[in-house]
């Protein structure tokens, strides 16, 4: 394995300075918030999917004096009913959320579902004339992602999505910062992922716990019989008919960030992914570890996601790479250094409540007065579907073949050093990469402007899916 350059060295340095194991806390906003108690002015709110985050969105609700939280929802009624009975206001319990849909009190619709129910979730809320709060990744596919930023305007709802990030004050001050032009050219981005998992065990026959409504939680997806994890909340965002992986899990959220701070739009111009599930010896489909590379011209974006233990945790933090410095940025704070890595400044400013941001708009029915409007979660996750998407379409390599395809790319030189410290981080794990292959992906040209690949019938298959009846995301014509 190759020797790291200084460069890299400084880079990895820089990226782990900007980290620790949390993800930023964005509650505390400049001044104290005006809201209003009038009972007349209350925002009916609901929530979708309670296990998880969704407590998390109902907490969230329920402190406000301006809201009040009338429904509950989940496809586990153990969940949704115990979750209902922690608010002293006894929001009402429903297993399908297509009750809610059909109560034309209701005024928010706060998704926290696994991430194949977020796009036909949001769409059906927001044809029912309620605006929407939906969690990151804000979709399965690229193509009902884009079906939910035209229900969005066509309806003129507001939408925001779960990617809190752009209401953290660091991350607001470091965009301000390269608008001023202060880092010169930006030539890189790396945004790395650290989280240790565990293995989800071998595949098995299980069958949904008894009190899920199995058809309501499969909605739009396959109904898997029998379940092959022995987990059944959770371990869903590790098989691609459900979940994503790492990259729909966490990494959009620094993706998202980078995305904010340096301006940049679409979904570039190629992508190729490497990597595996390796070194957990389960059933999972999603790579344990991954590293993409993404063409935006005169800029290269890389994500990097290790779920094998590694020395320094790196959870959604941030390097961009300019020919003035380095900006890092992540839940340690966003910092400014010199190309010599010495520390110029830190950034800083208020932060925002991310819920408390949504319901702004909602009242002032601006959109602009969203922190992260449906199309900028859109474009974040479609940039991780695409990476996504190489990866699936992928052959088993040898180093030397992955070294070679990296090599080819004219991109920034950091993704062949990147490689070397990948095929270390492996070996500290007891992966040996001869023997155990990594899975290449293609390259692929992108045509942004279309949210398609070029002459590419394989990859295009995967920007759609086919939806199990009655639960199908509208075609455009049918919005």
């Amino acid at each position: 394995m190759r020797r790291l350059s200084r460069r890299l060295f400084l880079e990895e340095s820089l990226l782990a300075a900007a980290a620790t194991a949390g993800i930023p806390r964005v509650s505390t906003a400049a001044e104290p918030e005006k809201q209003s108690k009038s009972p007349n002015e209350r925002l009916s709110v609901a929530v979708i999917g309670v296990r998880s985050r969704g407590g998390d969105h109902a907490k969230a609700f329920d402190s406000r004096d301006d809201c009040v939280l009338s429904y509950i929802c989940d496809a586990d009624s153990a969940i949704g009913e115990r979750v209902a009975g922690q608010f002293k206001g006894k929001p009402k319990f429903v297993q399908d959320l297509r009750r809610i849909f059909d109560d034309k009190s209701v005024d928010i619709v706060s998704i926290a579902t696994p991430n194949h129910w977020h796009s036909l979730a949001a769409i059906w809320a927001m044809q029912a004339g309620k605006d929407v709060y939906v969690e990151k990744p804000l979709s399965h596919n690229i193509s009902e992602g884009r079906r939910m930023v035209q229900v969005a305007r066509k309806y003129n709802r507001i939408c925001q999505s779960g990617t809190q990030y752009r209401s953290t004050g660091s991350n607001r001050a470091g965009a301000q910062y390269l608008r001023e032009g202060k880092l010169g050219q930006i030539k890189l981005a790396h945004v790395c992922t650290y989280r240790p998992r565990s293995s989800i065990g071998p595949a098995g026959q299980y069958t949904p716990p008894p009190t899920v409504d199995y058809n309501l939680w499969a909605g739009p997806a396959p109904m898997e019989m029998p379940v092959r994890r022995k987990s059944f909340h959770y371990d869903w965002h590790w098989f691609w008919d459900w979940g994503g992986g790492e990259l729909a899990n966490n990494s959009v959220h620094p993706v998202d960030a980078m995305r904010m701070v340096t301006g940049l739009d679409g979904l570039g111009r190629g992508v190729l992914s490497y990597g595996g599930r390796v070194g957990l010896d389960d059933c999972a489909e999603t790579p344990s570890v991954q590293v993409t590379i993404h063409d935006f011209g005169t800029m290269t974006v890389v994500q990097e996601v290790r779920n094998l233990k590694t020395a320094s945790p790196k959870r959604g933090s941030t390097l961009i790479v300019g020919t003035e410095g380095y900006l890092s940025g992540g839940s340690g704070g966003t910092s400014v250094y010199d190309p010599d890595g010495k520390l110029i400044q830190k950034l800083s400013g208020p932060n925002e409540d991310h819920f408390a941001n949504f319901v702004k708009a909602v009242r002032s029915r601006k959109r602009e007065d969203l922190n992260a409007d449906i199309e900028q979660g859109h474009l974040s996750t479609a940039v991780v579907h695409v990476a996504n998407i190489s990866q699936r379409l992928g052959k088993p390599a040898s180093p030397k073949e992955i070294q070679q395809a990296l090599e080819a790319l004219q991109v920034n030189e950091n993704v062949v050093e990147t490689f070397a410290e990948i095929r270390q981080h492996l070996a500290d794990n007891g992966v040996d990469t001869e023997k155990t292959p990594l899975t290449l992906g293609p390259w692929l040209e992108i045509n942004s402007d279309r949210e398609r690949f070029v002459k590419n019938k394989a990859a295009n298959a995967f920007l759609t899916r086919d939806y199990r009846k009655p639960f199908v995301v509208p075609a455009e014509n049918r919005i």
